[in-house]
């Protein structure tokens, strides 16, 4: 599979995206026209696995709302509310959280009607991916932030201008906490001095802090990184980045339908974000463990195995069905032994002989290159 270009962190400028969008509204109201929002579709129709690329897009199917339709009317005032937010935002150099966003937005329409431009967040998420989509930029650059989720340890420097001041940050200097991911990764942060060998993305803090108190990222000259289970965006993100930078990608989870989910996401992209697949997607990543073929390799973990449940089985048979797992015949022996034997492995049971066994087991596996594609 050949590796993708190199993903832009910036697109179209934020704010004359912004502005932009406003003016073509107006022009349309003066030529007495209908105002519109088209953006492309971001329903699973329209979301496809491209083969040589390695990761999930969008297709080129779009959708239109307009003011004057009764049925759009709402959607495409919450559009522009939203889009006029964040221009202030981005004018005014303020940061907020998408929650603050509708919290900003959350007033009524006025004293003689009885409704709220916005009821639940769940109706201001979706449509900021929208104008993401229109607007070719990531809502990090509309200033919008998500919590924070993600720890980082290893050899390299970060270049973090934020509020007006360079901060320089020595991930080898984090000591048992870590340097927590932001969600925005791109503006404003840069690396230097990188010195690791590759990057290992460990599922599970607790297992992050195992090889953190092991000193091995040091040891082994690594960027050691927890998205602490399902990596969010701005983990995916940084990921994708240090990739960019030439690093190999090792991702280490349980053997469970939430662990492969979470190394495919990282690997091939997620559906809710096809949209910008390119740039949180990283298709070069392999799967280091832990694996149910470890079984006949270290005698110990057959004692160690967990009965699967029934969303394992389950996830298990959806996989074998997705034609960019499907062409793996190492994932596909994979998923039907969980399938047959019904069990699952926790990358936890490498404890079992001793703690150190766990630098012990990556070690081994990235010396043989024993991964799963």
């Amino acid at each position: 599979m050949a590796k993708p270009a190199k993903s832009n962190a910036k697109t179209a400028d934020p704010k004359e995206a912004l502005e932009g969008f406003g003016k073509d509204i107006l022009k349309e109201i003066e030529r007495g026209e209908k105002p519109r929002f088209v953006t492309t579709a971001r329903t699973r129709s329209n979301i496809l696995y491209d083969n040589k690329k390695g990761y999930l897009s969008l297709g080129k199917t779009q959708e239109e709302r307009n003011f004057l339709n009764v049925a759009q009317s709402k959607r495409f005032m919450q559009t522009v509310a939203i889009a006029a937010k964040c221009q202030k935002f981005v004018t005014e150099n303020l940061h907020t959280s998408i929650r603050g966003l509708f919290y900003q937005l959350k007033y009524s329409l006025g004293e003689d009607v009885d409704e709220n431009i916005f009821n639940e967040q769940a109706e201001s998420n979706p449509l900021i991916e929208d104008l993401e989509v229109a607007l070719d930029v990531k809502r990090e650059e509309f200033n919008l932030n998500a919590n924070r989720k993600g720890v980082m340890a290893g050899n390299v420097r970060i270049i973090d201008t934020f509020g007006g001041e360079r901060q320089e940050i020595d991930a080898s200097k984090m000591g048992r906490s870590g340097w927590a991911i932001p969600s925005d990764v791109d503006n404003d942060i840069k690396f230097v001095d990188l010195k690791a060998k590759y990057v290992l993305v460990v599922e599970k803090d607790a297992l992050w802090q195992r090889l953190n108190e092991d000193k091995f990222w040091q040891k082994e000259n690594c960027i050691l990184i927890t998205p602490g289970g399902q990596a969010a965006r701005g983990t995916r993100r940084l990921i994708r980045k240090l990739a960019d930078e030439g690093l190999p990608v090792y991702v280490f989870t349980d053997s469970d339908a939430w662990g492969w989910y979470i190394y495919w996401t990282i690997k091939t992209g997620s559906i809710n974000l096809a949209y910008i697949g390119d740039s949180v997607a990283t298709p070069e990543a392999k799967f280091l463990g832990v694996t149910l073929s470890d079984l006949d390799k270290y005698e110990f973990l057959k004692n160690m195995t967990m009965k699967g449940k029934d969303v394992d089985l389950k996830r298990a048979q959806e996989m074998l069905e997705y034609p960019w797992i499907n062409q793996h015949e190492e994932w596909v022996a994979e998923l039907k032994r969980a399938i047959k034997t019904g069990i699952k492995l926790e990358q936890d049971a490498l404890q079992g002989p001793r703690l150190t066994f766990v630098s012990d087991y990556v070690r081994e596996k990235i010396k043989n290159k024993d991964f799963l594609p």
